[in-house]
Formats: C-alpha cells, structure tokens, sequence
C-alpha cells in the first residue's frame, strides 16, 4: 500500500473531526461532491453514499475504525483509501492517506487533499 502525508500545525483531535464530519468531505475531498449519511459523524460499520464530482453516486461503508486515529472504507464495494492521524504534539500532527495499490494515480487526489485538510484545520 502506497502513503501519502502532511505535517499540519493543528491538535490531532481537530484534524481527526474534520476527517470523521461527512459535512466536510466535499471541502477537502476533490473526489467527493456530496454525502448522505444517517450521522454527520461517521463510526464503525457506517454505510451511506457519496456522490462523485461527475454526479455518480457510489455507496460506503467504513470497515476500519480506531477511534481519534485510523478510519477505513470501502466506495462501491472497492476496498479505497484509509486515513491516519498522529498527534505529534500538543499543536501538531501527521494526518496519512494509504492508497491502495490498484489506485497509485490517486496519489495526486490525495495531496490535493491533504493541502485542504491542512486549510481546514487553520480556520
């Protein structure tokens, strides 16, 4: 499995929140327009479906959950990317996409994402 990274000069709980609020997906996602969900926040087991910048809309399901540190999940029945948070101080974290290996193309996604998470989190 292929990652992607970022230092971002926040606390590891606000990165996490902006990762686990399906509101913020379409803010940070370039490959998410929108989301419906039961909850704003996901947890374990967590289905629903996310519409793709072309209008297509696919379903989810998170299949890997570590609270405040690792989320997984599947995009139209397709194991997708997985998100890291590391506290690396009290102001500073690590947030880690692992890309899987049939998608190594979408690294570029991913550090668009990453740059936008960082934004996200200095607001």
């Amino acid at each position: 499995m292929q990652q992607v990274d970022r230092i971002i000069e926040a606390p590891a709980g606000v990165a996490w929140r902006i990762l686990i609020d399906t509101r913020e997906w379409p803010r940070w996602g370039p490959s998410v327009r929108a989301v419906e969900a039961s909850e704003p926040l996901i947890g374990p087991g967590m289905r629903g479906r996310i519409q793709t910048p072309v209008g297509l809309w696919l379903p989810f399901e998170i299949t890997r959950w570590e609270p405040e540190h690792v989320w997984a999940w599947r995009v139209g029945g397709v194991d997708a990317t997985g998100h890291r948070v590391d506290p690396l101080g009290p102001g500073r974290c690590r947030v880690t996409f692992e890309i899987p290996r049939w998608a190594p193309f979408y690294r570029l996604v991913c550090d668009a994402a990453l740059r936008r998470i960082e934004e996200r989190a200095a607001a």
